[in-house]
């Protein structure tokens, strides 16, 4: 690509963005997988970004929830967050923007859209936060999350119960045991763990969940579960809600 034709690119992405580089490098950075690097250890793609762009997102959605919804407890609040930062909603977002026209990938990454590369679009977004961040401060950062995530704060089964509760009251009426959680697994490194849980339910088959915490682990294992016997359902845009 020429440097002419790369810089109107830029400049149109910006405008999507909503927000103007002091330096292009880092959102060069953020839009390139490393399949797009050439050596072992090259690390001019954006997985460095994402990490630090995840962090950023969540202090953010944080706050606008804290201020949104000034009667909600912590544990709706939770829910609510874990909703609007999830790779899903992430996803989501970027293809709202057309991320995908914009990324760089190697040769064996050829396409990033569909389901099987959401997880992609996902981290690139995160990415794209951590560069403004870093290239402009907080504030552009914040405003760019407001921008495309404000309009999700109020969507239906973002404020849905937590649901390891709904699973315990569910287990209760149906077999009057608690659910018991167990660890199966944890990879990845000390700052930014994968955790794997399983649930046992007594006289039901049992769920399994992954997160970046115990906690939101057993989230999702807890809401495979409500999920796959009725008590919750998904619609086709992917938004969960009490059945009934």
């Amino acid at each position: 690509m020429s440097a002419r034709k790369s810089t109107n690119r830029i400049a149109e992405l910006e405008e999507l963005i909503g927000y103007t580089f002091a330096s292009h490098d880092r959102l060069k950075r953020a839009l390139t997988h490393a399949s797009a690097t050439r050596k072992p250890g090259d690390n001019s793609h954006y997985e460095r970004l994402e990490f630090l762009g995840d962090r950023v997102l969540g202090v953010c959605i944080a706050e606008m929830l804290f201020e949104t919804f000034p009667t909600a407890p912590e544990g709706e609040l939770s829910v609510r967050l874990n909703a609007l930062v999830s790779g899903k909603t992430c996803a989501a977002i970027a293809d709202e923007i057309g991320l995908h026209a914009f990324i760089t990938t190697g040769n064996d990454v050829k396409h990033v859209t569909g389901k099987r590369m959401r997880s992609v679009r996902a981290d690139v977004v995160e990415s794209v936060i951590a560069a403004i961040y870093l290239d402009g401060g907080l504030e552009p950062a914040r405003d760019f999350i407001t921008r495309y995530w404000a309009g999700r704060l109020h969507e239906t089964g973002a404020g849905i119960r937590d649901s390891k509760t709904a699973l315990q009251e569910w287990a209760h009426t149906h077999s009057g045991e608690t659910p018991v959680y167990t660890l199966v697994e944890k990879t990845g490194p000390d700052h930014d763990p994968l955790f794997k849980i399983s649930v046992a339910i007594h006289g039901v088959s049992g769920g399994n969940g992954a997160g970046r915490s115990k906690r939101a682990a057993e989230q999702a294992a807890a809401r495979a579960v409500l999920l796959r016997e009725g008590v919750w359902k998904e619609d086709a845009a992917g938004l969960i809600e009490e059945a009934g």
